[in-house]
């Protein structure tokens, strides 16, 4: 498998780069819209890549970022995401914005793909958004103090780390105290 790409980018179309290495090797190399910004002709630049090999064509994709290609990875276990449809998923914007709006549920964002559809958007939601959203929670539970004290403990008091991110990300005030957003975050756990 071509794991790792260097080279200059010769050319550029709508939807892929030629990138030419220093063997004279040119690589044709899908990428997102985003990355495909990024890189004018001209720019030496190292893309993670990933492989797909079909009967028929042997179809490279490039990421400047291993966070891009990691999620693009995680993009394609959702049955009906195919590597086409997982990189015009990443082309939405920035990572932390479509993992966030698969953790908050927001499948109307993810309609706005070209090609993807509601069932595959809503799957898309309901299968990732635990995986990211727990990942998204975590990284901002993990920017204050009282935030992680309350998830702690909710789930000494036998609550899922899951839920416990949900209720405090709902009842988080900036400058609330532990009493107070434990309160919150205990009020809206017994809501649902």
């Amino acid at each position: 498998m071509i794991a790792l790409l260097k080279g200059t980018v010769a050319h550029r179309t709508a939807g892929s780069i030629v990138l030419m290495t220093s063997g004279g090797v040119g690589y044709d190399v899908r990428v997102s819209v985003k990355d495909l910004t990024a890189l004018p002709e001209g720019t030496t630049v190292t893309l993670m890549t990933y492989l797909k090999v079909s009967d028929s064509a042997l179809d490279l994709y490039g990421f400047t970022e291993s966070s891009d290609r990691a999620f693009f990875e995680l993009l394609l276990t959702v049955k009906g995401v195919g590597p086409k449809g997982a990189l015009n998923i990443l082309g939405l914007g920035s990572l932390d914005q479509i993992q966030e709006a698969i953790g908050r549920g927001d499948a109307a964002y993810l309609r706005s793909v070209p090609g993807l559809g509601k069932k595959t958007a809503d799957r898309l939601v309901v299968e990732l958004k635990s995986k990211v959203g727990s990942v998204q929670a975590s990284a901002q539970m993990q920017q204050t103090g009282v935030s992680g004290d309350v998830v702690g403990a909710l789930v000494s008091m036998g609550y899922s780390e899951q839920d416990a991110f949900a209720a405090v990300q709902h009842a988080y005030v900036e400058g609330a105290s532990v009493e107070d957003v434990l309160k919150q975050s205990l009020q809206f756990l017994s809501s649902k």
